[in-house]
């Protein structure tokens, strides 16, 4: 065999995906694209780095749901924060439940049946999908909870990211649920400028989540889901079969963070890396070592 052939049979092993890239001792920890999987990505990786002898490899930012998805079922990632209703309704394309124990137990059972995957504990908060507005403009106009704002909805605008658009849980059962019609189509917009479009009066009306540091920031005010459309989002460790019975003992440290992050606090932690601009790693560390839990 010539050395030409043989480098290129080393870089095929090197590149492929899902074909061992990673090493058998190394947790592989992915995330959606925002800030807030980065930062609990982080305090999972330094909770496995202080409390066993695996490796930690960050593949944080992957993009939306279904990316992320399919990167663990391929074996790319061997874990990632995933949230309950999200589960429910885009993967399991289930919309009946809105108990957050029984969706909590739905998606449990129905990932390790269909895909081997585990949900251990949840972390603590619930990140729902909201509907904002400026304050100022909410208390001028009296809207304070979406039905209000379905009755007014004629005369305002909206942008929303690409995700809410599409999902069943976000605008096309909103406005089914509400019937709501804005004055036209909301607006598509990247998730790192919708709040600048509403602080700014681009738009009237945005969605965003609930833990978002950036809602304080820029003086937003959460709509009520007085019909209590949305389900309940509460963020939980999603971790493959496969690697829990290599290492059982990532169980135990993994659920170290249960019931320990409240929304408010998510929110601040949010704060720190969307609006100070702090690195995911240090604000994860930092709050950590504040529970002494590192």
């Amino acid at each position: 065999m010539n050395s030409r052939l043989i480098v290129l049979i080393l870089i095929a092993v090197v590149i492929l995906p899902g074909c061992g890239g990673h090493g058998a001792n190394t947790i592989v920890i992915g995330g959606k694209k925002f800030s807030e999987q980065s930062i609990l990505g982080e305090m999972y990786a330094a909770l496995i780095e202080k409390n066993t002898h695996l490796r930690v490899e960050r593949r944080f930012w992957l993009g939306g749901t279904q990316v992320v998805h399919q990167a663990i079922l391929r074996g790319d990632i061997d874990m990632y924060p995933e949230y309950t209703g999200t589960a429910y309704e885009v993967i399991l394309k289930q919309h009946s439940l809105k108990d957050p124990r029984k969706v909590y137990d739905a998606v449990k059972g129905a990932y390790a049946k269909n895909y081997h995957l585990q949900w251990l504990d949840p972390i603590g908060f619930n990140n729902t999908y909201a509907l904002t507005k400026r304050q100022d403009k909410a208390k001028r106009t009296d809207i304070k909870t979406i039905s209000d704002l379905a009755k007014r909805s004629g005369n305002l605008s909206a942008g929303f990211d690409p995700e809410f658009l599409e999902r069943p849980d976000g605008w096309p059962g909103l406005a089914k649920t509400y019937n709501i019609k804005f004055a036209s189509n909301p607006r598509q917009l990247d998730p790192g400028i919708v709040y600048r479009a509403v602080a700014n009066g681009d738009v009237d009306i945005v969605d965003t989540y609930s833990t978002d540091g950036r809602i304080p920031a820029f003086k937003l005010m959460i709509l009520k889901d007085d019909k209590h459309f949305f389900p309940p989002y509460y963020a939980v460790p999603v971790v493959r079969d496969e690697v829990l019975k290599k290492h059982p003992e990532l169980k135990q440290v993994l659920n170290k963070l249960s019931g320990k992050i409240s929304e408010s606090e998510m929110q601040r932690l949010n704060y720190e890396v969307d609006q100070r601009e702090r690195r995911p790693e240090d604000v994860a560390k930092e709050f950590l070592k504040a529970k002494g839990l590192i």
